[in-house]
């Protein structure tokens, strides 16, 4: 059993290789989508186990920085997410993708009409270039943690609604993965209709609530 999960993480490992505040609503080097797409459908099941999931940010926290990287400390951390969030609002400006920033935190917004079709846990393909430049600007900045969030309007059954929520997130994270992100960096989340950032009972409402988050938090000892 233990051969067996190194021998899909190899392959897994091999594949990915191988395909080497603005308003909040508006708006290098490239691995190819052809074997990027191939990567992240071959290696859906081994990836699916190396999510943290819901585990606490400390914990998380703990096994980045037992895999030997480094934390922000003091006045450090304050710079170093100033200049990640400026580097996002330049890459992101006009994508649809807004930034917004709360303490130490960066939230990154993600609308529903841009990433995913109507009950759908597929990331668009047009969609790939706004998430391959957050990737690549994640990548830059390596010692931050990243929550991707999934959330819904009300519309539904509630159960269904979670379950789609975390899948999108799921989704989201895996092509991040695909494009160099470190899997123990991600956890996904879905939270259904809970969580709503305008009233349901509109349409325009209910487009602002399908969305979803990645809030990326420095990386630190406490």
């Amino acid at each position: 059993m233990v051969a067996k999960k190194i021998c899909i993480l190899l392959i897994s490992s091999s594949l990915l290789v191988s395909c080497t505040t603005m308003n909040p609503y508006t708006g290098e080097t490239q691995i190819s989508k052809t074997s990027g797409g191939a990567a992240i459908g071959a290696g859906i099941g081994a990836l699916s186990g190396l999510f943290v999931g819901g585990s606490s940010r400390a914990k998380r926290n703990a096994v980045l920085l037992g895999a030997g990287i480094g934390a922000l400390a003091g006045g450090a951390v304050g710079n170093y997410m100033d200049r990640q969030e400026a580097d996002l609002r330049a890459r992101l400006q006009g994508t649809g993708v807004s930034v917004t920033r709360h303490g130490r935190d960066i939230i990154l917004n993600m609308p529903g009409n841009i990433t995913f079709n109507t009950n759908q846990d597929a990331v668009k393909s047009r969609f790939y270039p706004q998430l391959d430049s957050v990737s690549q600007i994640l990548s830059k900045y390596d010692k931050s943690t990243l929550d991707v969030i999934g959330h819904t309007d009300s519309t539904g059954y509630a159960a269904y609604n979670q379950s789609l929520s975390r899948d999108r997130a799921s989704a989201v994270a895996k092509y991040m993965n695909s494009r160099g992100i470190d899997s123990r960096r991600l956890s996904i989340h879905g939270y259904g209709s809970q969580h709503p950032i305008a009233t349901n009972a509109t349409k325009e409402g209910r487009s602002l609530n399908r969305r979803v988050e990645i809030q990326i938090s420095p990386l630190t000892a406490d």
